[in-house]
This record gives C-alpha cells, structure tokens and sequence, in this order.
C-alpha cells in the first residue's frame, strides 16, 4: 500500500482540527476578558439580601452583613533592611604622631615594669586605643637615596634627630652635612669603622666561603655592622630598642638596612630555633652573665648548629679599657668570668679572644652536652617546650635540645648549604620530614609558581621593575619564602612574615633559605618606624584576618609602616578585595584590581596600588596636608 503524504489528506481533516482550535480559543478569550472587567472594577460590594445570591447559592449563610470581597493581599513579610555601605573616614594624624609606634609607645611604656627593661617590650594598644588616623610623614620628607648610596646617607627632614651626632660625636655615629646626614659607619667599638672591624672579624672565622648568611645584631646602634655584611653577601637583622638613643633603628631602615625594634628582656626574640649562623654584640650593654644566664639561653636558641657568638666591648680586653670604661678592674673581670662559665654550660667553645673580639661556637650536636650535664647541673634541657614558638613567649633557664643525632660528627637538624646554593635547596626541615604537609616536591612547585607570580607582577608594577627602585620589601604572609626568592637578584631585601595564625609554622625553614624574617600578628603593629617599607607584598592576609580584626586596622598599619610613592601587592579573593578597594579609595592610595596571572576566570584577584606623596603642613602653619 502506498503511503500519502501529508499534502495528500483529506480536506476534511485538516477543517475538523481549524474547528477545534477555534473552539478552544473563544471560551479563553470571553473568561480572560470577564475576569479583566471585574478587577478593574476594585472590590465587588456583596448583600446578604440579594435574592439572587440564595438562588445561585443555597448554602449562603442567610444572616451576612453587607460584604466587600477584598482580593488584595494582607499579610507581608518586612522589606529587608537596607544594606548602606560603612562610610570610612580616615583622616591625617596630628603631625605629632609622625613617628607613632604603637607597640613601643613611649607614655604607654611608662606603666610596665622597670626591671629587667621589661617596659620597653611589645606593649600594644588596646582595641579603643588604636589611631583611626594616617600617620604623616614629617613635612619636607624625600624619598631616599637609592642603595648604595644609602648606606652613607639620608635626608635630614625625613629623620629629623641630632641627638646621636652630639652624644656619640667622637664615634663617628653619624655627622649632618647640611641637609643630609652622613653615616661613615663608625661605632663605639670600630672606631676605624665598620668595614676594618669586619676585616678584623674576617680574620678570625671564614666569612667568604657561604657558610655564613644569617646573622643578627643585639643592640644595634645605627646598624653599621649589618649595613657593611651587605657586601660580603650576608643579611643581619639588627635590632635595638627604642630608648634614649633616638632613632637609632629608624636611622637603620632609612638607609636600607634590615632592622627591627626590639629588646631582650622577658619574652623570647620573634625568630624560629637555629636560625642565625652569626649573633654580635659590640657594646650593647646587654647583662649577659646575669638572671641564670637567661639571655645567652636565648641566643643559644637561635644560633644554628656550630653557629658563632661574636662579642666586643665591655668586658672584652677589660685590661686595656677599664680606666675608659669607668668601671673597676675586678667588676669587668668578675663581669667576664661570669660570661665564660654561663658559655662553658652552654657547651660553647670559646675559639679565639684577640684584642676587643672575642668569638664562640655553639656544638654542631649534644650528644657531648647531655653527658656533661653531670658536671654542669645548671642549665638543664627544657621538656616540653616547642623550640620554634616566640611569640610573647616567656624566655625559660633551660636549654633548648638540638634534634637528635646518631654519630658525634653529625650536624643536629640537618647539614645546610652554603650561599648561594642555600636558597634552592631543599631546606632540613622539610626534607625531615618536620613540617607536615609540605615535601620537597611542594617546595619545588613553590619556589616555580612565584618566579612566574613575581614575573607577572614585574609587567603591571614597571616600578618592581626598575632596578634599584625599591630597597626595602615587606612580604605579610611569607609561606616558604618563594616571593623573596625570586627577587634576590634584585638591590633588596625582604623581611619575611610568618603570621603566627598560619596553619604551619613555616618561618625556620624561610631562615633555613637563607633569608631573614620574623613572627607578627597583622591584629598589632609591627614593631618597626612609620614610613619603614618601599614595597609590601600580602598574599591573603586578610582572608587569614577574617573574623579577627577589622580590615581597616590592618590598612591603617600599611598605610603607617609604608612610605610615601610606595607600592602594595594584595592577592586575594575578589569579594574581599572589593572591599579593600573600598578602603584603600580614602586614604590617598591609587589602586586598581588585575586579574589572576593564570586566567580571568580565577576568583582570586591581584589588587595593585600605590601610596601618593603627601606630608604634614609646615611647622608653625595651619594650612592643612601637602601634596604633589
């Protein structure tokens, strides 16, 4: 049988389906247009009387008052509120808050205990004690002499001091030269200067061979031993605090040079165990042979294995000084046989004492240490403590435990590199297996991904760029150390933040690298200058910081601790980015928000932004800021 096409249907088909179409349509229309008519018409008023009404509906209770049927709707939920975004209001400090230190505040340490110098610690604000103002650079502030330059000189208006060169004139300290200040790196104890006194050292350990790149300076002055290690390829961090010697570490950082306000009193130095391969002190007064031989503890815990302790200065060569000194013959010598013995409990060798030096070094292991302590019974190793904690930890008399070892010969914790090869090697603690979740192979990944991040912040930031722009760098969530890494080619230097709310403490194995950095807690200030850092680095801080502090505090201390024309880098997610951008928008910052450097599609965003010039008014002058 042969299949027709639907062309070929009957006529009488195709009408029987029109008919239908039509039949539904008609009834459609009339009910759409009946119930069009009766809502235009509002409420339809309905008596109880009408005859009608009972006809239709029988059941319809007999006794109604007179009805309106009211179809509007009479139960609403309340309209949200309205969400109004916080209006931030950050206003310029008074002028008298251009050197604020909130941690250090001189009036505010007037209220903590005297002893030991407990007053000068960290002692931060309380939450309605915090400035909600921008902390001003001093009028007429320069940006720095670029580095090396910077080692010799700065401006005067931009650390506007002269204490030092009237108290430590004869030192060579620092001298003003119209309106620059010059530092010939000169101190109390090199008076040829820092670099024959670093010769002197030279002579003594090798210091050319890479085996020494981390260092730290106990009572700094104005950092001329770390400024001059520079050269030599090894990074001090010099710290001292913030006393009658003005400025001494805000002369530091103005400079170039990594410095840190701080003191050792009560609470452990913010730094890791077995971080530095060198400690110094030359003069820094500090009472080492006193309180059980609390403080060389504490600089045995962050020496590294067979690391040196280099001391000059009272009561060092007393026999040649103690007339200039002002002290007696049998105090500095009581003073140093005291020293000697707390070394000697310490397992210290003492391996040279020439002239004003004398250096000591910490065992490389304790296998000998744990048998001697028959003969020393004090001080004994410490139990329970964790060795890397140090933040507003209390400093103990015990000694800290190197990791253990199965042979004499072996270095405790690990043999290091030396520099350069140091900084791509595969840190101890990682390759130990000590910090859980992070292999060598992470670290490799690592250490690729911020070479291309750092790349790509390179072709938006032309300043980051530049050689020699920026000097002094600040990286707030440091992670393994892979953004300083990738910039140590570059005239700089990094201080690495080890938040102490990361998940894994990874700071031992940044210093590990070669590098230097600290713990910080973005909820405080940082103990540092206003006006300290060219350049700050923030890899989701405050994802980390939310729902612990207020952003806008965090903002506020960048603000502070960064210096005029200096630049941010903020990776994190867009949300919170928007809202930083919201911020930032009030303080004088220009910014703007650039996709991932993987793809556009990544929610994390990288918001650039730069800090404009502006300073206090004149002196004397009520004329509001001045800017560029």
């Amino acid at each position: 049988m042969a299949i027709l096409s639907p062309s070929y249907l009957p006529l009488k088909a195709k009408k029987l389906n029109l008919y239908k179409i039509i039949l539904t349509i008609i009834p459609c229309t009339i009910f759409y247009l009946v119930g069009f008519y009766q809502s235009s018409r509002g409420n339809v008023p309905v008596s109880n009387t009408s005859s009608s009404i009972n006809e239709v509906f029988p059941c319809a209770p007999p006794d109604h008052n007179t009805t309106t049927l009211d179809f509007e709707a009479h139960h609403f939920a309340p309209d949200p509120p309205l969400r109004v975004a916080r209006a931030h209001h950050l206003p310029p400090c008074d002028p008298k808050y251009s050197e604020h230190t909130p941690c250090e505040d001189v009036e505010r340490s007037l209220k903590f205990d005297r002893d030991r110098l407990i007053y000068r610690e960290r002692h931060c604000p309380e939450s309605h004690e915090i400035l909600k103002c921008r902390v001003p650079a001093p009028y007429g502030y320069k940006v720095p002499f670029r580095w090396p330059e910077s080692r010799e000189f700065a401006w005067y208006a931009n650390v506007p001091h002269k204490e030092l060169t009237v108290e430590k004139k004869n030192q060579n300290w620092v001298h003003v030269e119209g309106k620059r200040l010059r530092f010939p790196g000169g101190g109390t104890m090199f008076p040829r200067g820092a670099d024959a006194y670093i010769d002197d050292i030279g002579k003594l350990i090798n210091l050319k061979d890479g085996s020494i790149r981390t260092a730290i300076d106990t009572g700094c002055g104005v950092a001329s031993w770390g400024a001059y290690l520079l050269s030599r390829n090894i990074l001090a961090v010099s710290f001292a605090p913030r006393d009658t010697h003005v400025s001494q570490v805000q002369f530091a950082l103005e400079r170039g040079v990594p410095a840190l306000i701080g003191i050792i009193a009560s609470i452990r130095l913010p730094y890791p165990s077995r971080s530095f391969d060198m400690a110094h002190c030359s003069r820094c007064l500090i009472p080492w042979g006193q309180y059980d031989g609390q403080y060389l503890i504490e600089v045995d815990r962050i020496l590294r294995p067979g690391g040196y302790w280099i001391l000059s200065g009272p009561p060092i060569n007393w026999e040649a000084h103690w007339e200039g000194w002002n002290r007696t013959r049998e105090d500095l010598g009581a003073e140093q046989s005291q020293i000697e013995k707390v070394a000697r409990s310490l397992c210290w060798k003492k391996l040279v004492q020439r002239k004003d030096i004398a250096i000591w070094q910490k065992p490389t292991n304790h296998i000998h240490c744990k048998v001697n302590r028959k003969v020393f019974k004090r001080p004994l190793f410490c139990k329970s403590q964790n060795p890397d904690m140090a933040w507003y930890t209390k400093m103990e008399t015990c000694l800290t435990p190197l990791p253990e070892v199965s042979n004499i010969r072996d270095i405790a914790g690990g043999q290091l590199a030396k520099w350069p090869e140091r900084l791509n090697a595969i840190p101890p603690r990682i390759s130990r297996g000590s910090l859980e979740g992070i292999t060598a192979g992470n670290f490799i990944e690592n250490s690729e991904l911020w070479k291309r991040r750092v790349a790509y912040y390179k072709k938006i930031d032309y300043q980051l760029a530049q050689t020699g722009r920026y000097r002094n760098l600040l990286d707030m969530n440091a992670h393994l150390g892979g953004f300083a890494a990738a910039l140590v080619d570059d005239p700089l230097w990094v201080m690495n933040v080890v938040p102490v709310q990361a998940k894994t403490n990874t700071l031992g194995v940044i210093f590990e690298r070669g590098l230097i950095g600290t713990y910080q807690n973005w909820c405080e200030a940082m103990s540092t200058y206003p006006r300290t850092y060219d350049f700050i680095h923030a890899d989701s801080v405050f994802s980390l910081y939310e729902d612990r502090c207020d952003v806008e505090d965090i903002l506020l201390e960048m603000d502070r601790i960064l210096r005029p024309e200096g630049s941010v880098v903020m990776r994190d997610d867009v949300d919170i980015l928007m809202k930083v951008k919201s911020i930032i928008d009030v303080m004088q910052w220009d910014g703007r928000i650039a996709d991932h450097e993987s793809s556009p599609h990544q929610r994390e965003k990288i918001l650039f932004a730069t800090k404009k010039y502006w300073t206090a008014p004149k002196p004397g002058q009520n004329q509001g800021l001045v800017v560029s």
